[in-house]
């Protein structure tokens, strides 16, 4: 018999589930999102908020990543991105109080649901494992001053700076990224993990070789000239709704819109914009082709496209090919030995669907690809994003207005980050512009990643953990691996506005510095700041919070970085970190002589909507790879196999979600309300399975290791996903995809591509 859900909390109590609804993204949303931000922050301060997200006199969302057009909106937000910003300013507190009124162990028995709605931390908090009686553990309030001598003093004690390990999530500022970077390598380790090792960094590893920029190629202006877009592994309506918009005018002005997932998508089958009346009235159905793939099957689709186009008489652009690439023999080679049995199989598609596809591909002399997790995080991601750029660079679209490659990232400065330097293989010649820079000679060996980090606190290796911002348990592979690893670690550290699980999940020692959010004002001794972000397009703009601080005893980012560095390094060194708290601008002269494309960052900034950086393969057709061209890449096409009696299970936020963040229980779109321990089901699967709908079962993992990794107490949901595959929501199925199960070259975890079997009951 299977697990019924653990009772008590509302996020694990059994959910109520509807026929699938796929509503239209948009309108629906308006009046339960401003209800929403009213109860966290009430009217007034919900329209003096929402009214300065992402305008240029204003602040940077705290969501996604998806840029803005140069023309603003009044209303410049989505429905996830309002809810994000209602949660940072909020006007509820987790005071001291709180934290006496709860243990240790009442905080790890809360759903992150639960601790992310408690409100704003305002004070430093300590917490002594072991200190207290078994069971009577709590946090304490203490002064910054002895938060930043414990950690000098753990930090100091290590027998080496690679047995600490300073992690950054995608929220963080660039110029507190900077500052990071800069501690950490100065203290001697390049171990800066961050939450890229987790989503796009397979999209950097297939880009950088190929095209020689780990980055997009395109801008929004081009996806409004393109003649076809084509979004693969990427569910915008949920995750980048403000790309809807872009979609939409896209589609206006011409473009088709080819979709490839294993889910419909509510956002892609009809989008009502709240923002236009046309909009609200009608709606647009944004999809001219569905292509409902099975999970892990895009390679073999694009390889087979890749094929076809060969085969087709003036298809490929001879020209580019012959004048930019490299590698174009050895490819076709690969490319014609496609097979077409191969790929329905691996696909679950029709022959009529691909031609049709491949039809609308041959029409189109301007082509994007956009994508996200569903093609990164894979054991064969890399290959796939590489097949990708093989099918852009056949007919010429990359370095061509309304055409390229569109990895769509997540957090709002996931992008600007690793830009900064938060990257645990550093290019050398980062390393000499720094040293140059600073005069200290930073260590040259890799660090760890996300991964490898988790491995080297399980295994004794790494003791300190620092976290400026995220929610590293929960974001992470293998749940109980990670969270006994943490324990094993003698001091933990997170930058945080919000509680979240990894507060519950401590080392021996374990801190919580609260912090200055995006909709915060930052003052300091050099007077009103202000921070920058890069969007998912490569573009770099101010944000300025309008708030006061939810705390007197709040620090920004770069202070918390600035006055670590000065506890930890005392006046050995000599990097004016002083100044740096004092003065942003100080920070970003230097990054204008450390990182390319900064030069007279300050002026450029001080521009109403910024600037943008450059990109050599977009701006110039111009390819800094190993070879000086675009490489076409070859590899065996690969594809997960299923053993019967198992089904390929893809972890996925639900609508009232961003990243691990979870605001409500419903998630509209799909027709569940009230809980999350749902599993997605395709109806003859599931007959076929005896998984009926609204029983329950538990989830249990199948990898080569053996060991059984089982997520209890899960709903069906007989859903139309494509058949042999299933879903359900993360963080909750985290526990599920092993520590080792990672994306070839890049050590992604491979969160989309989980074998489970079921074990359930009536």
């Amino acid at each position: 018999m299977a697990s019924k859900p653990p009772a008590g909390d509302p996020v694990q109590d059994a959910p109520q589930v509807a026929a699938p609804q796929h509503a239209a993204a948009g309108l629906p949303a308006i009046g339960h999102t401003l209800r929403m931000a009213q109860q966290q922050m009430g009217m007034r301060r919900t329209a003096q908020t929402l009214l300065k997200v992402n305008q240029k006199d204003g602040f940077d969302c705290p969501g996604c990543a998806w840029p803005e057009e140069d023309k603003r909106h009044t209303a410049e937000f989505c429905e996830n991105g309002a809810k994000a910003v209602a949660e940072e300013a909020t006007l509820r507190r987790v005071t001291p109080d709180f934290f006496a009124a709860h243990t240790l162990a009442d905080l790890a028995s809360r759903s992150g649901y639960w601790l992310g709605q408690q409100g704003r931390i305002t004070q430093p908090m300590l917490l002594e494992r072991g200190a207290l009686p078994e069971g009577a553990d709590r946090y304490e309030a203490i002064t910054w001053e002895r938060a930043f001598a414990i950690i000098a003093e753990e930090l100091t004690a290590l027998d080496s700076p690679d047995e600490a390990l300073f992690y950054t999530s995608g929220r963080t500022s660039n110029e507190a990224a900077f500052l990071l970077q800069l501690f950490a390598r100065e203290f001697g380790t390049n171990n800066l993990p961050d939450c890229s090792n987790m989503c796009h960094e397979s999209s950097g590893s297939a880009l950088t070789e190929t095209i020689g920029v780990g980055k997009g190629s395109v801008s929004l202006e081009d996806l409004h000239q393109a003649d076809l877009i084509i979004v693969a592994g990427q569910n915008p309506g949920t995750n980048h709704p403000r790309m809807l918009s872009a979609l939409e005018k896209a589609k206006n002005a011409g473009a088709k819109i080819i979709s490839v997932n294993p889910l419909p998508e509510a956002g892609l089958e009809r989008f009502k914009n709240p923002q236009t009346p046309q909009g609200m009235l009608k709606g647009t159905a944004l999809n001219d082709l569905f292509l409902q793939i099975r999970i892990g099957g895009d390679q073999a689709l694009f390889r087979l496209l890749n094929k076809l186009i060969l085969d087709t008489d003036g298809a490929v652009d001879e020209a580019f090919v012959r004048e930019h690439t490299h590698g174009y023999e050895e490819f076709t080679a690969a490319a014609r030995a496609a097979d077409w049995d191969e790929t329905l199989a691996a696909t679950g598609l029709g022959r009529s669907e691909i031609e049709q596809a491949l039809a609308m591909v041959l029409d189109s002399r301007r082509t994007i690809v956009c994508w996200a997790m569903g093609l990164t995080q894979h054991k064969h991601a890399v290959p796939t994003i590489r097949e990708v750029v093989n099918f852009l660079l056949l007919r010429g679209n990359i370095g061509r207005p309304g055409a390229g490659v569109c990895p769509v990232r997540g957090h709002s400065n996931v992008q600007g980050d690793r830009t900064m330097g938060i990257f645990e293989r550093p290019a050398p010649a980062f390393l000499d512009a720094l040293e140059k820079e600073f005069g200290f000679a930073p260590p040259r060996h890799h660090g760890f990643d996300v991964v490898r980090s988790i491995r080297a606190l399980r295994d004794g290796e790494a003791k300190v953990f620092f976290a400026m911002g995220g929610n590293f348990v929960a974001a992470t592979p293998d749940t109980e691996v990670t969270e006994a690893a943490m324990r094993k670690a003698r001091l933990t550290v997170h930058v945080s506005t919000k509680l979240n699980r990894s507060h519950a999940v401590t080392g021996t020692r374990a801190l919580i510095l609260p912090t200055l959010g995006r909709t915060d004002k930052d003052v300091q001794a050099g007077g009103r700041q202000v921070v920058t972000v890069e969007d998912s397009m490569g573009m770099v703009h101010a944000s300025r919070g309008n708030l006061t601080p939810a705390s007197p005893h709040l620090l920004s980012e770069p202070a918390i970085v600035a006055r670590l560095a000065r506890a930890v390094l005392g006046p050995a060194s000599t990097t004016p970190w002083e100044d740096f708290e004092k003065d942003y601008g100080t920070i970003r002269d230097r990054i204008a002589r450390v990182v390319p494309g900064f030069e007279d960052f300050n002026a450029k900034i001080a521009r109403p909507g910024g600037f943008t950086l450059p990109h050599a393969p977009r701006d110039e057709r111009r390819f800094p790879t190993a070879t000086g061209k675009a490489n076409f890449t070859a590899a065996p096409v690969e594809f997960p196999e299923v053993p019967a009696g198992r089904l390929l299970l893809q972890t996925l936020r639900s609508h009232d979600q961003y990243n691990t963040t979870i605001y409500g229980l419903d998630d509209r779109y799909r027709g569940i309300k009230g809980g999350r321990r749902v599993v997605l089901v395709n109806p003859e699967d599931a007959r076929e399975l005896g998984l009926a709908d609204g029983s329950y079962t538990d989830l249990v993992s199948e990898w080569k290791d053996g060991v059984e990794r089982r997520a209890p107490g899960f709903r069906v949901v007989h859903y139309p996903t494509a058949r042999g595959c299933a879903a359900a929501y993360y963080p909750e199925t985290n526990v599920l995809v092993p520590l080792d199960s990672t994306a070839d070259t890049s050590n992604t975890p491979a969160s989309k591509s989980v074998v489970v079997r079921f074990e359930h009951g009536v």
